[in-house]
Parts: C-alpha cells; sequence; structure tokens
C-alpha cells in the first residue's frame, strides 16, 4: 500500500509517519518544514502556497492521512482566518488535487471533537449535535463537510476523525505540557477552569492503532469517526496523576476562570469504532509515565 502522510513533522503526523513506514517502507512524508535528516521519501511544500495539486500529478497513492493544519483552539480565537486557511480551505485544495489527478486514493482527515462543543448528554457518538465554541471546531466542522462534499458530489472516499484529548511524546503545548512547564518554575500550577472539567484522553500510540483500524475496516463513504479512548477523567485528576508521574509535589490552583473555547466536560462513545476492531492499550497513568519518559530527554 501506498501512504502520504500530510503534516508529517507535527505531532500526529510524524508518529504516523513512523507507524506507516514499518508496515509500509514506501510511505512518504510530507510537510512545510523539512525533517532533520535528509529523507528520500519526503516532499516540501511552501508554507505560503502549498500547491497540493503538483503532490497527486507527480504521485500516486493508495491513501492519503491529513495530519497538517493548526491544532490550537487559542490560536483560532487569535486568528480566525489563518486557522480557516490551514484547518478548512487546505482540505478544499488537497482534495482537489485527488479528484484530479488520483481519484482512487482515499482521503482520512483529523478533525476534532471540537466540533461537538458542549455536548447536551455523554457519552457523545458520531450522531450527536455538532454546536462548536471556538473558530477552530467551526472550521474543523466545515473540514467535515466538504469531505462529504467531495464524496457525494466527486466520488473520492473520505473519512474524518474526531480525535478527542491527545497526548503523548512529541507534543510541545496543551494540558500536560503546560504543567510540566510550570511546575519547574512555580511552586504552584496555576490551571484555567475548576478542575472537575472531564476530557476523555487518548494516548498517541493509541490514536496511530485507530488510524489503522480505520484504514483496514472503513467504507470511507463521507465517513466520520470518534477517536478516543471511551473513559472520562477530571481535569484535577489528570493534573494530579501526572505530578505524581513526575515525582513533583506542587500545589495545583485553579482560576475558575474558563477560556474561551474550551468544553465542560467530554467522554466519547467509541463503539463505532470498537466495531472497526480498536481497543485502547494504553490507560492514562501508563501514557503519562512514557510521556514523562519523553520529557526527560528534551
Amino acid at each position: 500500500m501506498k501512504i502520504i502522510v500530510l503534516g508529517s513533522n507535527g505531532f500526529i503526523g510524524s508518529n504516523a509517519l513512523r507507524y506507516f513506514r514499518k508496515k509500509f517502507p514506501g510511505t512518504m512524508g510530507c510537510d512545510v518544514i523539512a525533517p532533520v535528516e535528509y529523507d528520500e521519501n519526503f516532499l516540501l511544500l511552501d508554507r505560503k502556497s502549498p500547491q497540493f495539486d503538483k503532490i497527486f500529478l507527480q504521485h500516486t497513492f493508495d491513501v492519503c492521512i491529513n495530519a497538517s493544519g493548526s491544532g490550537s483552539v487559542q490560536y483560532s480565537i487569535e486568528h480566525p482566518d489563518e486557522d480557516y486557511r490551514l484547518n478548512a480551505r487546505h482540505v478544499f485544495e488537497i482534495l482537489s488535487g485527488i479528484a484530479k489527478f488520483n481519484s482512487q486514493c482515499r482521503f482520512l482527515t483529523f478533525s476534532s471533537a471540537a466540533v461537538y462543543g458542549n455536548p447536551e448528554t455523554n457519552p457523545v457518538s458520531e450522531k450527536s449535535k455538532t454546536k462548536p465554541l471556538s473558530p477552530y471546531g467551526f472550521h474543523k466542522l466545515i473540514s467535515e463537510q466538504i469531505c462529504a462534499e467531495f464524496y457525494h458530489l466527486n466520488k473520492i472516499l473520505t473519512c474524518s476523525m474526531r480525535v478527542f484529548s491527545a497526548y503523548g511524546e512529541g507534543l510541545h503545548k496543551q494540558l500536560f505540557w503546560d504543567i510540566f512547564q510550570k511546575a519547574k518554575q512555580n511552586e504552584i500550577v496555576s490551571l484555567f477552569g475548576t478542575g472537575e472539567e472531564t476530557r476523555d484522553f487518548i494516548y498517541i500510540d493509541d490514536i496511530i492503532s485507530a488510524v489503522d483500524c480505520i484504514i483496514a475496516k472503513s467504507s470511507f463513504e463521507a465517513d466520520i469517526v470518534n477517536v478516543a479512548s471511551g473513559s472520562s477523567t477530571s481535569i484535577k485528576e489528570a493534573a494530579v496523576a501526572f505530578l505524581e508521574s513526575l515525582g513533583m509535589k506542587n500545589e495545583i490552583h485553579f482560576t475558575n476562570i474558563v477560556k474561551q473555547g474550551d468544553p465542560v466536560g467530554w467522554i466519547s462513545d467509541i463503539s463505532k469504532l470498537n466495531g472497526y476492531g480498536f481497543t485502547p492499550a494504553v490507560n492514562l497513568r501508563s501514557g503519562l509515565s512514557h510521556y514523562k519518559e519523553w520529557l526527560k530527554l528534551i
């Protein structure tokens, strides 16, 4: 199988590239940032004008995994126009290139649980209402609609993965990275919210395992799949567990200030993903232990 990973130098993309190259050695990476070491199976794109058409004009793929774009709610609030370009318009441009030159290529893209906003009920399934709270969430929802457009009008096989709270080696942002940086500098770690907010954390290796299952089992008929662990943990519980893993005894203070775009509570119904053969292999404490070991190396 010939696979290309767009955004192959990012958190999820780099892990996906590493995994699929072991399984399919010809898997190609692609990003706007060049790899540290020479890679003959890598395509470098221009950041301002990526010209996705050329990828599919010059190469033929069975699967395109799109891990490119911006993954920051705060960035989308500060730069909604750029977030739209990266998370919505680029999906249209990629699919246009596939439709023109490589119409048999299946397209798998990373959406986000941010499309759900604050769900009316938990756990949330793929059929739950979508009520985004941020430009990021809206733009991810638009990207899903673009995938549906290309499937229904152009017969391009597409699938959107709604990833919940991802973490693991290579992630230089979000909750655990933030805690680690603050704990090194202050005795008190200050975090937004009340600490009672809940998330469905999923470790990076489980995300990549889910991708593998989806490639094997999805119909790609504008498919939408929740990618999560199916378990709920409060922010306070997660923060305490992480500090314990680090061997640090910092005090945690919650500001009771809710950040714009942050949901109150999430837990995913992953029965659809289970049906594709996926079972989470890494619980939160084990995943945080792996993340801790990675932090020691950077």
